[in-house]
């Protein structure tokens, strides 16, 4: 049986050779493209409809369709301090930012988490006379700590 992570390799093979976008992907499947996205690389598990859609749209087969509706391991880090730039930058706005982006929670929901589970994902190009902009929303349920 095909691996999540052989499937995600088959997806973007076949996604650059036939040049589809992740957006027709998603409208595809009828799922946000983050989302969509997601799935495809392995981190989410698809339905039978939305693995065949995405399969049909990509021209591939029944095992990677198969593999798309695995339940996933999460985490795609290979390391543990990612190396590619794009990534490496969340990490690092994480270091910098991430004990302020606690503190601002507490301060104004309580002794919580944002959910990972309960979660959506945004991403934007906004114009700029400086440089685009890229918006990153990050969207989670607030989960109080029960003791």
């Amino acid at each position: 049986m095909m691996t999540k992570k052989e499937a995600a390799e088959a997806v973007r093979a076949a996604k650059a050779r036939l040049g589809v976008t992740w957006v027709q992907l998603a409208e595809a499947v009828g799922r946000p493209p983050a989302w969509t996205t997601s799935a495809l690389l392995g981190q989410q598990p698809m339905s039978a409809e939305q693995a065949e859609a995405a399969a049909s749209l990509l021209d591939l087969d029944e095992d990677v369709q198969q593999a798309l509706q695995l339940q996933p391991t999460r985490g795609a880090l290979e390391t543990a301090v990612p190396t590619d730039p794009t990534i490496y930058r969340f990490y690092e706005i994480l270091q910098v930012y991430g004990p302020t982006i606690k503190e601002l929670i507490h301060e104004q929901f309580g002794d919580g988490i944002m959910s990972a589970i309960n979660f959506r994902l945004d991403i934007k190009r906004v114009p700029d006379p400086g440089g685009d902009r890229v918006v990153v929303t990050l969207d989670g349920k607030f989960l109080p700590y029960q003791w």
